[in-house]
């Protein structure tokens, strides 16, 4: 039987978000002069709060305006790798990385799955040993480099399920052959919470919280 223990990152094994602090980060030290934009990113947010615009949508239009159309790679991975470090440094629960080491100990495949875009997550995730990443996708050009665009579907809600579905498919991992336990903070993973073994609600917010109570979900505070 494989075992697999599949982490959601934000707010979960992180105090904060990263998606908005990796842009401020990446601003700084790439193009100083983008936050000219940051009125524009602010009414893409007004838009995202009035449901004008979905989350995958505020993401394209945050990265776009703030840190341009595309990237080359030769420029994205040292920001990535920076704000890894950084992020490791002070926006990590301590009991987060007691419980991945006992998961590993316990011989579960370590698996984080985020709604974050994958090019700053698996700077983290090498740092944290993980095993396997589910994320967010940016479209990449034929000149290889990265696009504000998703491709494919924003790691969020019903679709981390079907991501995560669609890589133990590609991984030759059946179900009924896996054990699975799931941690996540936030009731948008209902779906993965009900379809694991093990369902984690960590640092719940009341709406998880009422879940985890009526669903006989374990809870976990690390705060």
């Amino acid at each position: 039987m494989i075992r697999l223990a599949i982490y959601d990152m934000d707010k979960t094994l992180t105090r904060r978000a990263t998606f908005n602090p990796f842009l401020s980060h990446a601003v700084r030290r790439l193009a100083p002069w983008r936050v000219v934009f940051l009125p524009v990113v602010g009414a893409a947010l007004a838009a995202y709060a009035l449901k004008r615009i979905d989350r995958g949508r505020l993401k394209e239009l945050s990265q776009r305006w703030l840190l341009g159309p595309h990237i080359a790679p030769t420029k994205l991975a040292p920001l990535a790798d920076g704000f890894a470090e950084q992020t490791l440094a002070t926006n990590i629960y301590p009991q987060a990385l007691e419980r991945l080491a006992a998961d590993r100990a316990d011989g579960y495949r370590l698996v984080l799955a985020t709604a974050s875009n994958r090019h700053y997550v698996e700077a983290i995730a090498r740092r944290l040993g993980f095993d396997a990443v589910i994320a967010t996708d940016s479209m990449i050009g034929l000149d290889s480099r990265v696009s504000a665009m998703i491709d494919g579907e924003n790691c969020y809600g019903p679709a981390k399920l079907r991501m995560i579905q669609a890589w133990m498919a590609g991984q030759g991992i059946a179900r009924d052959e896996a054990t699975i336990r799931f941690y996540s903070d936030h009731a948008s993973d209902e779906p993965a919470l009900a379809w694991a073994d093990e369902a984690f609600a960590v640092n719940a917010h009341d709406r998880l919280r009422r879940l985890a109570a009526a669903r006989g979900w374990r809870r976990i505070d690390w705060r």
